[in-house]
C-alpha cells in the first residue's frame, strides 16, 4: 500500500484519477470546440439575396463556410435566413489571414483578424496547459509523488482562464465584424462549438481546483469539519 508522507495513498489515487477523468473530458471538448467553424452563426434577412435562396455563413478560429439553403424549405413566418441545418450548398475556406495576411469579405464586412488571431493563440496555449498538467497527473500516479499535483492544478486553472479569455476575445471580434459595415443587417449567434469550449473551461478550472485540494497536507473537510470525541 502506498503511504503517507510526499506520497499518494490508494484513495487518494482514485480521487486523482476521477479528476484527471473530468479534466480530459475537458481536453476532448476542447479540441472538439477548437477543432469545428461553428463558433458563430451568421443570418441575414431571408429576402436579401433573392426570393428563391438566402445565404448564412458560420465561422470559427480557422474557417469560414457559406450555405445557399432555399427559401422554400423554410418557416414562411420566420424573417431571417436558416436555420443552418437545412439542405443548401456548402462552401467552406480556411481563413488566411494566418498565412498571407489576407482578409475574407462576408456580407461586405470583414472580421478583426487581429482579435481572432488572438482569440487562437489563446486556445493553443490553454490546449497545450491542459497536455501540461494532465502529464503531471500521470507522473504524480505513476511514480507515487504528491508534489506533481500543484504543477498540475496551476496548468488547468490557468488553461481554463486562458479558454474564457478566448472566447470573450472572439466575441468582441464578431461585435467588432458586424460593426464594420452596417449596410447589411445581420442576426448573430454564438452557435455550439462555443458551448463546447466553455464547459471545457469550466471543467478544467474545477479540476485544477480540486486537483490544488487533493495536494495539500491534510484533509479540508476534517479540518472544517472536525470529528467530534464522544464519551461513553
Amino acid at each position: 500500500m502506498k503511504s503517507s508522507g510526499d506520497g499518494i495513498s490508494e484513495s487518494q489515487e482514485g480521487k486523482i484519477k476521477l479528476t484527471l477523468f473530468m479534466a480530459v473530458t475537458g481536453i476532448m471538448l476542447t479540441v472538439l470546440g477548437m477543432g469545428t467553424e461553428f463558433w458563430v452563426e451568421l443570418k441575414p434577412s431571408k429576402s436579401f439575396d433573392n426570393n428563391q435562396t438566402c445565404l448564412v455563413a458560420h465561422y470559427g478560429l480557422w474557417k469560414c463556410c457559406t450555405k445557399m439553403i432555399w427559401v422554400s424549405d423554410m418557416d414562411p413566418k420566420q424573417e431571417i435566413c436558416g436555420p443552418l441545418h437545412l439542405q443548401g450548398e456548402s462552401n467552406c475556406t480556411f481563413f488566411k489571414f494566418y498565412t498571407t495576411g489576407e482578409n475574407i469579405v462576408l456580407f461586405q464586412k470583414t472580421p478583426e483578424k487581429d482579435l481572432t488571431v488572438v482569440s487562437a493563440m489563446f486556445a493553443i496555449i490553454s490546449l497545450f496547459l491542459m497536455v501540461m498538467g494532465s502529464i503531471c497527473i500521470i507522473m504524480a500516479v505513476s511514480k507515487g509523488v504528491q508534489f506533481f499535483l500543484k504543477p498540475a492544478a496551476v496548468c488547468f486553472i490557468l488553461s481554463g482562464v486562458l479558454i474564457f479569455l478566448c472566447l470573450i476575445v472572439f466575441h468582441q471580434s464578431v461585435l467588432s465584424f458586424l460593426a464594420s459595415d452596417q449596410s447589411i443587417p445581420l442576426h448573430h449567434e454564438l452557435s455550439w462549438s462555443v458551448t463546447c469550449v466553455g464547459c471545457a473551461g469550466a471543467l478544467v478550472i474545477v479540476a485544477g481546483a480540486l486537483f490544488l485540494v487533493l495536494a495539500l497536507p491534510y484533509s479540508p473537510w476534517e479540518k472544517c469539519l472536525p470529528k467530534k470525541n464522544s464519551d461513553i
